[in-house]
């Protein structure tokens, strides 16, 4: 084993993603899936974006408002009724 020279790369993390998967026992994943996997876990446990943003170092809060979609039940409540819509 070495030190690392230098920052990560992006086809580090790659690996080190992947042979996580390997010794874990469960199909590769890439990545960005493992991230976007553990911010909607951690949506749904109650975390709020901005606790999720800090997890995953999003230095904008509109980049973690995309995982808010995905979790369509606690959204409900905060939809408007429909114009003219039956209520």
């Amino acid at each position: 084993m070495h030190a690392p020279a230098g920052a990560l790369t992006r086809v580090g993390v790659c690996g080190v993603v992947h042979d996580a998967c390997v010794r874990a026992g469960v199909p590769p994943v890439g990545a960005h899936q493992l991230r976007h996997t553990a911010a909607t876990a951690m949506l749904r446990q109650g975390a709020s974006l901005a606790e999720i943003a800090q997890v995953l170092r999003h230095q904008e809060i509109k980049t973690t408002a995309q995982y808010a979609k995905v979790d369509r039940a606690r959204l409900r409540p905060l939809a408007m009724p429909w114009p003219g819509g039956a209520s």
